[in-house]
């Protein structure tokens, strides 16, 4: 009996020695968030330097013990790994072993430029900016959207979106033309249609809007105004895509030479719209223009207080009237 008691002892000290090992990699969770990013051809050594950089040194240590007792053949892992606080190195090892990646948040909101994006891009996910840019450029590529290189950037509506780190470019082209098509109801394309516009070209005066007005609440008006210059066939004569035309939006005051300057972009020498827009307009300020409330105005002027907003008249007389009082404010505060 003795004997007995002797033998169940030292299987329990032996299971106790088990879990003792076994614990910090089946029930210690990591202590930090953060995301480990894997390219083909990674070892398990190149694995743990990376969860060490993006979570803790212990913990990538463990998640390599666990790969290598797995015997993880890792060379073709590709992805981003998500390891959350509480998670332990035996499902953190499993996960990368069997390549369950998950998503990568992407928000984008306030972005000018096509090049903006495509670094903003190309900093967030594996391929860099190079594969993007040159799609976006490639008129083959946008035809397959109906859009040209430089109607492309109204596929890409800011918002927060959600894709797998080693999205290829054309893969995330196809989603965000999904995304496109979901935001272009039957409704918003008839709204369209009425005001003698198709989706893109709505887009288009939506981005000189946002560049006009930073305040919500005015962006309707602005809206109606250029709609009003539009169907009347006036040109639209709007600053910001002389900026853009230019390549310098920290342009305070417009001048007439500036005006000149020889660009399909320039609304001050061509007639109607832009080839494409001068920045990616916000949803709301797409929906500003669409449902822009009715007004006869044809000219605006910013006020002469700076509080963002505008003065809006119907006749050029007026309207000079406050541009010479906003001439004169801007001359008060030395900006030139």
């Amino acid at each position: 009996m003795k004997k007995k008691w002797i033998i169940i002892g030292v299987i329990a000290a032996i299971v106790l020695i088990l879990v003792a090992c076994a614990a910090p990699y089946l029930l210690a969770g990591s202590p930090a968030d953060g995301i480990v990013k894997v390219r083909k051809g990674s070892t398990i050594e190149t694995i743990k330097d990376s969860v060490q950089a993006n979570v803790e040194v212990k913990f990538g240590e463990r998640v390599a013990t666990m790969l290598s007792l797995m015997n993880a053949k890792v060379e073709n892992r590709e992805g981003a790994f998500h390891i959350t606080p509480g998670m332990s190195p035996f499902t953190a090892a499993r996960r990368i072993k069997n390549g369950v990646q998950d998503g990568i948040r992407f928000t984008f909101n306030n972005v000018r430029t096509l090049e903006e994006w495509t670094q903003r891009w190309g900093e967030t996910f594996m391929e860099g900016p190079d594969g993007m840019r040159k799609a976006l450029m490639d008129s083959a590529t946008c035809a397959k959207y109906g859009k040209t290189p430089q109607t492309i950037a109204c596929l890409l509506m800011p918002d927060t979106y959600e894709f797998y780190w080693n999205i290829t470019p054309e893969k995330m082209l196809d989603r965000m033309f999904d995304y496109y098509n979901d935001f272009w109801t039957s409704d918003r394309k008839s709204k369209a249609q009425k005001l003698g516009l198709t989706p893109d070209e709505v887009a288009t005066i939506a981005s000189i809007v946002e560049e006009e007005t930073s305040k919500a609440d005015e962006r309707g008006k602005v809206a109606r105004l250029y709609l009003n210059r539009y169907q009347q066939g006036m040109r639209l004569q709007a600053d910001p895509t002389v900026k853009f035309a230019i390549g310098d939006f920290s342009i305070k005051r417009i001048t007439v030479p500036m005006t000149q300057i020889n660009s399909p972009y320039n609304t001050y020498r061509v007639n109607g719209l832009p080839p494409g827009p001068i920045r990616l307009p916000e949803k709301s300020t797409i929906d500003a223009v669409l449902n822009a409330p009715q007004h006869d105005y044809l000219y605006m002027c910013a006020r002469a207080d700076f509080s963002g907003y505008h003065d809006f008249t119907r006749d050029y007389a007026s309207h000079l009237d406050n541009a010479h009082r906003y001439q004169a404010a801007l001359n008060n505060r030395g900006i030139k």
